[in-house]
This record gives C-alpha cells, structure tokens and sequence, in this order.
C-alpha cells in the first residue's frame, strides 16, 4: 500500500530531575554536596532509509514517544540518558508544524538525520549550586520537558522527470519500455493508482529518475480524480513529459487534452508550469494521428513534439536526449514557491530578543510569558523553600520585576505564569 502523508504526535522524554544529596564518607569531613545531575531524555529522530518507498510504518503509530532521561546519582554520578528514537522515513520525506505550519525537516540525502522533538536537558545536582555563602545546597534543578508536537510527514518522490496527461495516455507503457520499472498496463482509465519510479538510462550515458504519476483530469487540482493526490510529487521534478494521445482514444481532442492539463498545472502552487516541458504525441499509429497532429503544429506552432509509438520503442531516442539536455541546464525548484536571489550577504544588527514578555490581563492581573521563565519554572520544585527563593532572585535578576513595575503593577497584584500565581510585592 503507497502511503505518501500522515498525522503523527511526537513526545521527547523529558530530562531527569537532579539530585540533593551530600557526600558522606569515614575520615572525609565536610564532605559537602555530591548530587549528580540528570540524564537527558530521548530525543525523535527521522533518519532516510533508501530501502523505504512509503510511510506505510506510521500510519499505524500516531504516537512516537521516547523515555525521559535518569535522574541524577549521588557521589556527583549523572543519569543515564535516554535512548533516541529512530525513524526510518523514504528518501523525499518532509515533516511540518502542525500548529505553525513550519518546515521542521525536508529529508532529500541517504542517511540523512532530522531532530524532530528534542529530548529535555537534565537537571543539575545541588554541588552546582555551592557557594561560599551556601556550602550544602539543599536543593536541586528539576529536568527539562522534551518537545511535543503535532506534524505532518509528506513524501515527495525524488524524481527529475515526472510523467503528466490524461489517463490511458500511455504513460506507463512509455516509464516501461525506457527503464526497468514494471508499472501495471492495462486498456482502462486509472490503471495507475500509485506513483511508479524508474531508472532511465540514456545511449550516451546519462540517467535520469522518471516518476509516472496517475493520470490527471480536469479539476484535478480542485481535488477530482485521483490525480490530485499525487501532484505534491511533481513538486520535485525538474523537467515535466507531456504524454498526448495523438490519436484521440476515446474519442479526446488532444489540442484540448494539452490545454486542461497545462491549466491544471498552472493552478496548482509552486508554479508547475515555469519548469520546461517535452511533449510527446503518443500513439502514432491511430488512424487520427497524423491529422490531430496536423492540428495541434498549428494550434501550437512554438512548442517542440516528438511523435512516438512508446509500445514499439518508436521515436523514444530523440525523446531522452531532449530530457537529458534539458536537466544539465534546469536547476532545481524551490519548494516555498519563492526563489531566492542573493548577491551579496548584507549583515544587520539586530537586538537581543527579550526573555521574557509582560502581559496586562485586566483587573490587576498580570502574565509572563518566555521560554527562558517557563524553562525556568518547571525545573524548581516549589515545595522547598530555597527553590522559591532561588526562583524570585532569578526572576528579578533577568528583570522581571522591573519590568512589571514599569508596565503599572502595584502590591497585591497578580501575577501568572503557566498556570500558577504568585502575588507581586513591589
């Protein structure tokens, strides 16, 4: 089964939480802190498996979830990190944001690696937190939350010529008699409901990947027929083959066939229609050919055909050659739909982000937002009161309280953060 996109969530194993203990040894006096720290959590990782063609293994497994990282030992020992998690995706895979939108990863290399969730950093021991003031800490930094996401894995074939038209074409009949690939043939529409992928080998020694994607109709990038599923895969492709049956099966004008498929690539995003075309009037050997053929040169005058019988190998010689030039000079496409030109690298100065954001909710309630105070919260545990104390003295350190000082809040305040409140004290 060809499975080319599903939904997963992913959870990274949190990191393990550091460790209050002190070292307590005969004949070593004032041994002091010896907490070790936390191990790392698990990390999901997309690695590229060449030997894959589909997402067919996750489409059974919406959850990946890694293990959280050891918590810290004493005698200063760390906890042993979690194992990452490896993914296998095809060659061609793109993972996004769910959420955002984003591009996490575009996989196009063999053994390619993609950190998709990063695993949470372990927390400290209490030995990090001696000083001369405070020689036996009796606290320790709990561990990191790994990521979580939802993202949308999409295989995007790696082909440098993609095979459009009608169906019943002959597309498949043509990726057959030019590579080894073995498509199934047969005398109704829709035969191809998968993407196939061939190597073909041209007299003169070079070689291309063709991809033949199912057949197209009209409103196929509306989302009709079964073809629209697949034009993702032509985002890749660097030259597009034009397959026409010249001979109008089915009783088709190939003059019209050539302009909905042409319009159907114009509709659909990152600019198809921008990338060179080699057309080919297939099937020659109809008695309508050499009439609709006629036909299309002067409906047509500009653009280049190449008249074939691809069943009997016929007219096919001129046809690779023509790909094969074609790709030495066609650079790839980006996949945004926007190119970017760029002379020169023109630096700017840009300031330091703020840590952190301060909120007016109304009514004496405030919220701080930022990754550096959430990081913050979740590795104290406010049950020990040196943590508190820890935290609101690394609060007004970076700022904050000046902060919401100068934002208007007075004692007594509110003040949120994730889902806790603490009252402000000016």
């Amino acid at each position: 089964m060809f499975i080319d996109r599903v939904k997963l969530k992913v959870k990274a194993g949190n990191g393990g939480n550091g460790l209050v203990a002190f070292r307590r040894e005969k004949y070593v006096p004032l041994g002091g802190p010896a907490g070790g720290d936390g191990g790392k959590g698990g990390s999901i990782i997309f690695e590229v498996d060449t030997n894959k063609s589909t997402l067919l293994d996750l489409r059974f497994n919406r959850l990946i979830k890694a293990q959280p990282g050891g918590n810290g030992r004493g005698n200063k020992m760390h906890g042993p990190d979690a194992e990452d998690i490896i993914i296998k995706v095809p060659q061609g895979t793109m993972v996004k944001d769910l959420e955002t939108g984003g591009l996490v990863a575009d996989l196009v290399k063999p053994d390619q690696r993609a950190v998709i969730a990063q695993g949470g950093k372990g927390g400290r021991g209490n030995w990090h937190f001696a000083t001369g003031r405070n020689n036996a800490p009796d606290y320790a930094e709990l561990g990191d939350e790994g990521e979580s996401k939802e993202v949308t894995v999409e295989l995007k074939l790696l082909a440098d010529v993609g095979l459009v038209g009608f169906p019943s074409v002959g597309k498949s009949t043509l990726l057959s008699v030019v590579s080894k690939a073995k498509p199934e043939i047969a005398e109704y529409h829709f035969t191809t409901i998968t993407p196939n992928l061939g190597m073909v080998q041209v007299s003169d020694g070079r070689s291309f990947v063709m991809a033949d994607l199912p057949g197209l109709i009209e409103g196929a990038s509306e989302g009709k027929g079964l073809g629209h599923q697949f034009l993702r895969h032509i985002e890749r492709c660097r030259v597009l083959v034009h397959v026409i049956d010249m001979g109008g099966h089915d009783g088709r004008d190939p003059i019209e066939d050539y302009r909905i498929i042409n319009k159907e690539l114009e509709q659909y995003h990152l600019r198809l229609t921008e990338r060179p075309q080699v057309v080919i009037a297939n099937k020659m050997d109809l008695d309508a050919a050499e009439e609709n053929l006629k036909r299309f040169k002067e409906a047509y005058p500009n653009i280049e055909i190449f008249p074939t019988v691809t069943i009997i190998h016929e007219g096919l010689d001129q046809v690779l050659y023509r790909i094969a030039d074609l790709l030495a000079v066609t650079p790839d496409f980006p996949l945004t739909g926007e190119e970017e030109k760029q002379e020169g690298v023109l630096f700017k100065f840009k300031p330091k982000a703020p840590d952190f954001t301060v909120h007016n909710l109304g009514n004496g309630q405030w919220r701080i937002e930022g990754k550096r105070v959430e990081r913050l919260f979740a590795s104290i545990d406010f049950e020990k009161e040196e943590e508190v104390y820890r935290f609101a003295s690394t609060l007004k350190k970076i700022g904050v309280d000046e902060a919401l000082h100068d934002a208007g809040a007075t004692e007594g305040d509110l003040v949120f953060i994730n889902d806790f409140q603490f009252e402000y004290l000016d």
